[in-house]
């Protein structure tokens, strides 16, 4: 039925904006010109930043794409989602962020990439599901041929298909979700291509050919994506509405290389995170609020009109962040809080982090960080373990084969950003040591966390 407030959503109410919520697939945090990238040709995704809010300190929840994407549309850590693991579907009797909004009188509608199972499906007034029929897997050992020969899709085919389609007497909140820059890569996906020397080599990785070449590729897919953002807001200022619409663009995990997606480092959990909203927020400014992924739910709640009571009904365990996109200058949360579960590779971790310092705790150390699949076909990883067997690898490169690994890793991210250096066990650091530890112990308590009684066997093709 319609309540008071959807009444009120559905007649237009200047206080229930459109929400538009952006998903990047594998995309760095910085791998953006808006975050300092000098030459990833990302235009549209800098002009969001031109025209809206930049948050230098934004983390997921979680490292694995589908745990992410059903901990954003929840507003619950993953190991409350019922989801926590890669490929887990949410469960029936899951309360969503969409179906919430729909409440309210909002249209909703995803378009691109699922990966959410089908018991939410009908959350959407309507779903565009990208095919992933296109991609590419790499050519086998002496030359032989592709599995498949097929241009990958972006996954964002639809988006502007979802923006048009839309109802024009109410409120709509499109979640738009990307394949790129999700592997596996292929030549030709943007026109003209990134060069070999527009590539940085984290220092984590190698500086070889195949790594570069590797990165090379990946940019140019935040590349192509850009272009779909470009895409969006042209749709929204045709259609007279890109003023008081919110745009949310984000990514569900840190770039698909060795030490970085499902790893707890910046490179798997960091994200960027720009907000433009014209009625609202100011342009160009950027925040150093402290804001993580279970945040998202409560605040597109709040922005869309609903009451207390109506905001509690998602039991999001995050809060909303709304006072921050009027005043940037106000900090959000002293801590965020992140978790590794199995993806391909069986692991178990959890981390908190401060706007300077990181603690990650591992509960499997017995286990090496070993990539995921997608990353492990790759070239960076083969050119790694090429270079391991040889000797060739610098020793801060070879964190991925590294068994035991520490239980404990303490990191400066302001002194050294690169995660390279583990502060665990320096006496300068014992006070942060154990700021962090408590708050670690606060958070398990207080999200009912938990060590699963049995370990899930290594799954991967």
């Amino acid at each position: 039925g319609v309540t008071r407030h959807n009444r009120a959503a559905a007649e237009g109410n200047a206080a229930a904006p459109n929400i538009v919520l952006i998903i990047a697939d594998d995309m760095n945090w910085d791998d953006c010109g808006a975050y300092g990238h000098p030459a990833i040709r990302t235009p549209n995704i800098d002009r969001l930043a031109a025209e809206g809010l930049r948050f230098e300190h934004a983390y997921l929840t979680t490292n694995s794409c589908s745990p992410s994407r059903s901990s954003i549309l929840t507003g619950k850590y993953p190991h409350n989602t019922g989801a926590e693991q890669l490929h887990w579907p949410l469960p029936a009797g899951s309360k969503t962020v969409a179906a919430e909004l729909g409440k309210l009188g909002y249209y909703t509608a995803a378009a691109g990439k699922w990966h959410l199972g089908d018991a939410v499906r009908d959350h959407f007034d309507r779903v565009y599901e990208a095919s992933t029929a296109g991609f590419v897997l790499p050519s086998g050992k002496d030359g032989a041929p592709p599995k498949m020969i097929a241009k990958q899709p972006s996954g964002c085919e639809d988006w502007e298909r979802s923006i048009e389609d839309r109802p024009r007497d109410r409120p709509f909140f499109l979640w738009l979700a990307a394949l790129d820059p999700h592997r596996e890569y292929t030549a030709g996906s943007l026109d003209p291509p990134h060069r070999a020397e527009d590539v940085i080599v984290p220092p984590h990785l190698p500086d070889t050919a195949d790594v570069r070449e590797d990165l090379r590729l990946y940019y140019d897919e935040i590349g192509r994506l850009d272009s779909y953002v470009g895409k969006v807001l042209s749709k929204l200022s045709s259609q007279q509405v890109a003023d008081d619409t919110l745009i949310l663009f984000i990514s569900d995990n840190g770039r698909p290389f060795p030490r970085d997606k499902t790893t707890l480092y910046d490179g798997g959990i960091r994200t960027p995170w720009i907000v433009r909203w014209p009625a609202q927020v100011k342009p160009g400014v950027s925040t150093a609020a402290l804001v993580s992924a279970v945040d998202i739910a409560p605040t597109l709640l709040q922005i869309a009109g609903a009451a207390a009571d109506d905001s509690s009904t998602l039991a999001a365990e995050g809060r909303s962040f709304v006072d921050v996109l009027h005043d940037p200058t106000l900090p959000h949360r002293e801590f965020a809080f992140a978790e590794d579960h199995w993806h391909d590779y069986e692991d178990h971790a959890r981390c908190v982090m401060t706007r300077r310092y990181k603690l990650i705790r591992n509960d499997y150390p017995d286990l090496p960080s070993t990539p995921s699949a997608d990353a492990g076909r790759g070239l960076s990883w083969q050119n790694m373990l090429r270079l391991q067997q040889q000797g060739r690898l610098l020793p801060h490169q070879q964190s991925c084969f590294l068994t035991p690994r520490s239980r404990w890793e303490l990191f400066d991210l302001q002194r050294a950003p690169g995660e390279l250096k583990n502060r665990i066990d320096d006496p300068a650091y014992r006070r942060v040591k154990d700021r962090l530890t408590g708050a670690l112990q606060r958070g398990t308590k207080e999200t009912d966390d938990y060590l699963p009684t049995r370990r899930t066997p290594d799954e991967f093709d």
